[in-house]
């Protein structure tokens, strides 16, 4: 079991988000840039409500992310759910 960075839940599997999207950084040759671990459930929230661009330009950072009112609102929702529960995400990007 391994701890989510954004909701804290302990879960059996994490995927690597990267803070500034590939898409932004591999066409310009650039570094992929830092990471942070998180579960699955937080990671399709992130891409349902939100497009490369915008992840690249205010939510490159898991603070900014955590602090952003709909994932906040998300996060705190999801952390009182099971981690064996399968979560549906739901969000539709502005």
């Amino acid at each position: 079991m391994a701890r989510c960075e954004l909701c804290e839940r302990e879960v059996d599997a994490l995927t690597a988000h990267h803070l500034t999207p590939r898409q932004k950084t591999k066409r310009k040759r650039l570094e992929a840039g830092p990471t942070i671990i998180i579960c699955w459930a937080c990671h399709r929230q992130i891409h349902s409500l939100f497009d490369n661009t915008q992840l690249a330009r205010e939510l490159n950072s898991s603070q900014k992310l955590m602090d952003e009112p709909r994932m906040a609102a998300f996060l705190a929702w999801v952390k009182q759910q099971s981690p064996a529960r399968r979560i549906r995400v739901r969000g539709k990007r502005q």
